[in-house]
């Protein structure tokens, strides 16, 4: 079945209306019609199955049939800072997160990072990138839509990560994959866990001094140099594997 994401306030009465781009998706795209199912998340962990029970031009009307917890989502948020890479490769990088399990994506500007966007391109690269979250949220059954924020400076993205339980920054000068293993293998189901990723050309070591000094603990994730889009991946695999539960 098909899954579409609401606000809470679209549920009511034993009925949900779909409203937006997803009534085009639905109607033009899909093709549904009045009697086939579909599944609603909005944004918990309830998922409900649906009929559809009409489909007009600006919205669709879908009668809750069933509604379960099937706990899909990983028991920790994990928060993805990203150093924006070259090309179109920050879209596959969120793509595959949300595949993974991340709960919201943190695109970061360092020093060495070769994009640059000004103010006008930042909302609309946002913009996009949330719309290829929402399609890998969907393709993989999420039951929430992560979130990708406006792109923000290294210091800033320090600052936002304040606040979480674990933060681990993968570091290609960082040597012992025991105590990495031992960092990882120790993170508690709820914790809060920010991973930041650097760029092409990596980070430089003034970057690696403030990040240790704002909480972020360097890891190794093997002896072989990773691509930035591949980083990232690594260890949201790595904590999604240890995390996940039955």
């Amino acid at each position: 079945m098909y899954r579409f994401f609401v606000s809470p306030e679209q549920l009511g009465g034993g009925m949900v209306r779909i409203t937006g781009e997803d009534v085009h998706h639905i109607r033009n795209v899909l093709r549904m019609r009045a009697g086939e199912q579909i599944l609603i998340s909005c944004g918990d962990e309830w998922e409900y199955t649906c009929r559809v029970a009409a489909v007009g031009q600006e919205e669709v009307l879908a009668e809750i049939l069933d509604a379960q917890k099937p706990g899909k989502e990983l028991p920790s948020r994990l928060y993805l800072f990203q150093c924006l890479p070259k090309g179109e490769k920050m879209e596959w990088i969120i793509q595959k997160s949300v595949e993974l399990g991340v709960y919201q994506i943190i695109p970061t500007i360092s020093r060495r990072c070769v994009v640059k966007l000004d103010q006008k391109r930042a909302a609309g690269k946002t913009a996009r990138w949330n719309t290829v979250a929402a399609s890998a949220a969907k393709q993989s059954k999420r039951m929430i839509q992560p979130e990708v924020v406006v792109p923000c400076r290294f210091q800033e993205a320090l600052e936002m990560a304040v606040g979480l339980d674990i933060r681990l920054i993968p570091y290609e000068r960082e040597e012992g994959i025991s105590g990495t293993r031992r960092i990882l293998e120790g993170i508690s189901p709820g914790a809060s866990v920010g991973i930041l990723i650097g760029p092409e050309g990596g980070f430089e070591e003034e970057e690696v001094k403030l990040a240790r000094e704002a909480g972020f603990e360097p890891i190794t994730l093997g002896k072989r140099i990773l691509r930035t889009e591949t980083a990232g991946l690594a260890a949201l695999s790595i904590l999604m594997y240890l995390l996940e539960q039955d």
